[in-house]
């Protein structure tokens, strides 16, 4: 990594991890957008992360995107499980490259949450009778709610499966031209659910102690760096706090990003919460940024901060106290694409962040 962690750069300095060099520290934070069919991309994705890169974001992260069909949160996700995906991806990701962003996509299975209605239609569970399909889980535990739906526990075969589809994802990802990939291992799907002894009760290697309910990620990680370019950043997203007594906690998760690194893991990217749904999260502007801050600091691993960061002068003051590395936005990205180029105004940096050929006389 070009910056050491010791050091005090700004929102607006290159960050380069490995072979890939982000113009600043402002990233597209993965948000689904339930649109696809039979998971492919379409034109509202070109439109959607297109105009996220012309925006000026140093990195564009696609949405959570399944690894198997009965990986999806429902039946509008994105996929990455069958070589129809590759090209439809390869096209926008070929737009993105060309304003300036890397593209990076985060490879994910539901596990419990999966088979649920689109969020405008309820979200909840979908009878398997009414498009809905069966789930799978660490063990037999509905998440609840909205989700009641009853997962059927895996053996370890259907571990083996399903890490085999996250390495498969992972080869087309790289056919299709990410230069960036993330393991989402959070908010309560299948591999945070691994995590959590509230969603993990198992009694054989995979549940119980921390080193086994940390294996099923580590193991996949493990091979998914072996199929992934050693040049290319490999990161993974964590819900660091359950925000539920006895659930996951901070305490462990700098424990595994300590032995995500071991596994070749460049960054974390630092959420919480989506496990419980009754858990209380104390929602407030950068209130996750402590997490990033705390791994960042006791593991020695490069993170990412997220969660309601909306002001430019917030974001930059993150990167320059080192709390994290790399600033990533959702709901502000879609409130205002040109995020980017709106905060490089604010903060005096309009010479880092150049505007469009097309658009250069309004800027």
């Amino acid at each position: 990594m070009e910056n050491n962690l010791s050091t005090q750069p700004h929102l607006f300095q290159p960050l380069t991890i490995k072979s890939v060099k982000l113009r600043n520290r402002i990233g597209v934070s993965p948000m689904c957008q339930y649109s696809s069919e039979d998971g492919v991309a379409n034109d509202w994705h070109l439109v959607h992360l297109g105009t996220r890169a012309t925006g000026g974001a140093g990195l564009v992260i696609v949405e959570a995107t399944a690894v198997a069909p009965e990986g999806r949160i429902t039946p509008g996700c994105a996929g990455i499980w069958a070589e129809k995906h590759v090209e439809p991806l390869a096209r926008i990701n070929r737009f993105m490259k060309q304003q300036g962003a890397v593209p990076g996509i985060q490879i994910a299975h539901a596990g419990r949450k999966a088979s649920a209605a689109l969020p405008w239609a309820g979200g909840a569970h979908l009878p398997d009778d009414a498009g809905g399909w069966p789930t799978i889980a660490p063990s037999g535990l509905a998440f609840g709610a909205d989700l009641p739906k009853q997962p059927q526990a895996m053996t370890e075969t259907d571990i083996a499966r399903v890490q085999a589809d996250f390495v498969a994802a992972a080869k087309r990802s790289l056919v299709a031209g990410y230069e960036w990939l993330e393991i989402h291992s959070a908010h309560g799907y299948l591999s945070h659910e691994f995590l959590s002894p509230l969603s993990n009760q198992r009694t054989d290697r995979y549940g119980g102690t921390l080193e086994n309910r940390c294996r099923f990620l580590l193991e996949t990680t493990r091979a998914v760096r072996a199929v992934w370019p050693e040049e290319l950043p490999l990161t993974v997203r964590l819900s660091c706090t359950d925000w539920v007594p006895g659930g996951w906690s901070i305490e462990e998760c700098v424990e595994l990003a300590r032995r995500l690194q071991a596994e070749g893991v460049d960054l974390i990217d630092c959420s919480s919460g989506g496990n419980a749904p009754d858990a209380k999260i104390p929602v407030a502007p950068g209130y996750q940024v402590p997490f990033a801050e705390r791994i960042r600091r006791e593991a020695g691993i490069a993170t990412a901060a997220v969660g309601f960061i909306t002001q430019p002068q917030e974001a930059d003051d993150i990167i320059r106290t080192g709390q994290a590395d790399l600033v990533l936005l959702a709901r502000e990205f879609l409130r205002d694409a040109y995020w980017p180029a709106h905060a490089a105004k604010v903060l005096g940096h309009q010479d880092k962040l150049p505007p469009p050929l097309q658009y250069a006389r309004a800027w």
